[in-house]
Order: structure tokens, then C-alpha cells, then sequence
């Protein structure tokens, strides 16, 4: 493997201007982007003029015939997550994908399967997972400070957070709305620090109740007259250890918070509510609240890539993809638990 990582980017739209492409030049010569793709070629070609990006093309088969690339970052709406990621795994790079992770189950296990075989790296843009408050619980849950955890509340909600941008509302193109792009997060952060036990039982239901209507939007205007998603979903998760997980989540809800995105775990020696971090715990015949005094900063998005991109240099298989299969599980197992109105046992 090269000390320099050849990046090319599938996908010129506000995640790869916005995240992968800023955070990729912040390792310095660790990284050099050498090519960017989109189906508008016009997109493609204003990121690589604003970035110096070299070789700029239509469609992503072209750059990997073309252009010699060690890892790619997979930028497209969900629908294209899947061909794109096969594309780069079968032309030999690593790949980090933004989540979730595909369209369905079968989609997420082929991709994880086709990275065992390529012997390449494929991870998923779960960014939470990597912040200060998480890495810091993630370690005391791992000493066993808080026992054997049992339970989760979860919630990653927006009053009035409905994307006013890109395809976000578009069924086709997302696979859903406020779960599949809010939720997720948060979903993934429970099951991380629970160490991404296997899922149970799903039952969930769903809501667009706010997002067809015409109104105030945090996010700028949404296409309300063609808003084909959930709008809110709530959800509740039995997992194979006899755990649960009970979910909230919205692009639009009428609550009093602008945006709230928490996650509660409840151990059997104590608990933990993450962002801010405060851990609660039965000591010396007393309750006790305690919150840290400092945590190291640490930018998720950068730790995210960092750690992407180091795991590529050390040609480590270390990813968060056998994770993603489980997530997406879940994800599919309650949109189908919402269109029947019956609780899902997952395989």
C-alpha cells in the first residue's frame, strides 16, 4: 500500500463538499483526492475546481478504468450505495460508504461478503460513534462500570428538520426518511457501546402526518407536494441477549425541542445518558450523578476519516461493516413491521 492514499469520490453533491473531501485534506499528504464522478458532470466539475481535484468523470466504472485509486468515498443517494460499493471493492479499493449501508439486507450482506473476498476495508459513515462523549462511555462500559446493560431509549428527532435539499424525501431514492437517515445514527451509537448484540423482534410504526403538508422549514423549503417518506417513526427493538431498545425519530414532529439527539443505557450496576455524558450510579446507600469535568475534544467527522484512512495505510480489515448488516436488518425489519401493523422476528 502506498504512504499516500489515492482517494476518488462517488458523488459531488453537500456530504462530499461539506464532510469527506474537507476532512480528507486535513491528513495532509496522508491522502491526495484524485478524482471525483457524478452523473451531473457539472457538479463533479465545480468540486474539482474548487478542491484542484485532477480527473473528473460522468459515471464511477470510467474513473476505476481509468485512474489508479486505493480507497473511495461513496457519496449517492442510498439507491446507488450498493453498485457503487461493489464497483470499488471488485477494482481493488477500500471503501468508506455514508450510511446506511444499502437499499436492504440482501444488498448490506453481498457488500460485506465481496469485502471479505477482496480482502478490503468497508466502513460506513456512522460518525457518532466516534465523538468524545461515546469513546469515553464506550471504555467505562467495556471495564464493566455499568454492568450488563439491558436497556436503551433513543432519540434523534427535529421539530421542523425536514431536508430542503438533495433527495432526502424521495422513497425511491432514500429506501425512507426520518429512520433510515436521522435515526440511524443514534441506532448505531445504542448498539455500538451495547456491543452490537444481534436483533430479536422489531415492531414499529410510521408517520407522514407533517411532511406532505406545506410549512415552516428549520432546513429550508422540503418538496412537500412530492414528500414520499416517513416523517417520524417509533420503534421497539428486542435484541438476542434480552435486551431492548426503544427508538424515536423525526424529520418533523410537534415537540419543543428544535433537534434532540440522545441516547439513555441502563445497566444492572449503573446507567448513562450520552450527549451531554452523565453517568448514574448506587453507591454507599446514595444515588449519585456524575458528569465529566472535561473530555478531550474530538471532531467526529474527523476521527472518522482519520481512523479510515490509517486502517488503509496499516491495510487493517478493521470496519464497521458486519455492524452495518445488523443495522440495516433492523432498518428493513421495521419498515416492514410499519406496512404490516405486526412485530417482525428478525433471521
Amino acid at each position: 500500500m502506498n504512504q499516500i492514499i489515492r482517494v476518488g469520490i462517488i458523488g459531488a453533491g453537500a456530504i462530499a463538499r461539506d464532510v469527506h473531501i474537507p476532512n480528507y485534506l486535513k491528513l495532509g499528504n496522508k491522502v491526495e483526492i484524485v478524482a471525483i464522478t457524478d452523473i451531473v458532470k457539472e457538479k463533479a466539475l465545480e468540486l474539482a475546481d474548487q478542491y484542484n481535484i485532477k480527473y473528473v468523470f460522468e459515471d464511477f466504472q470510467t474513473m476505476f478504468n481509468k485512474v489508479e485509486l486505493d480507497a473511495v468515498s461513496v457519496c449517492t443517494p442510498n439507491k446507488f450505495h450498493f453498485g457503487a460499493v461493489m464497483a470499488a471493492l471488485k477494482a481493488g479499493c477500500h471503501v468508506l460508504c455514508e450510511k446506511p449501508p444499502a437499499m436492504n439486507v440482501r444488498e448490506a450482506e453481498r457488500m460485506e461478503n465481496t469485502s471479505n473476498e477482496a480482502g478490503k476495508i468497508l466502513s460506513y459513515g456512522l460518525c457518532y460513534r466516534y465523538t468524545a462523549e461515546v469513546q469515553t462511555l464506550k471504555r467505562m462500559i467495556d471495564a464493566g462500570e455499568l454492568g450488563e446493560i439491558y436497556a436503551a431509549r433513543v432519540h434523534a428527532l427535529r421539530r421542523r428538520g425536514i431536508p430542503g435539499w438533495g433527495v432526502f424525501t424521495n422513497k425511491e431514492l432514500q429506501g425512507g426518511g426520518a429512520l433510515i437517515d436521522l435515526g440511524v445514527h443514534m441506532l448505531d451509537t445504542a448498539l455500538y457501546l451495547m456491543g452490537y448484540p444481534e436483533p430479536d423482534i422489531v415492531f414499529g410504526v410510521t408517520y407522514k402526518n407533517l411532511g406532505t403538508k406545506k410549512g415552516v422549514g428549520m432546513f429550508g423549503e422540503w418538496d412537500w407536494e412530492n414528500f414520499s417518506v416517513e416523517d417520524m417513526a417509533r420503534v421497539m427493538i428486542t435484541l438476542k441477549n434480552g435486551a431492548s431498545i426503544i427508538l424515536e425519530t423525526s424529520f418533523a414532529a410537534n415537540i419543543k425541542s428544535h433537534e434532540e439527539m440522545s441516547v439513555a443505557l441502563m445497566g444492572d450496576k449503573g446507567g448513562a445518558d450520552v450527549f451531554p455524558l452523565q453517568i448514574y450510579e448506587e453507591k454507599h446507600d446514595a444515588l449519585f450523578d456524575m458528569t465529566p469535568s472535561f473530555l478531550l475534544p474530538r471532531d467526529k467527522f474527523e476521527e472518522q476519516f482519520k481512523t479510515f484512512i490509517n486502517n488503509c495505510l496499516n491495510n487493517s480489515n478493521v470496519s464497521n461493516k458486519t455492524d452495518g448488516v445488523i443495522l440495516q436488518k433492523i432498518i428493513n425489519g421495521v419498515y416492514e413491521s410499519a406496512s404490516k401493523g405486526v412485530p417482525i422476528k428478525l433471521a
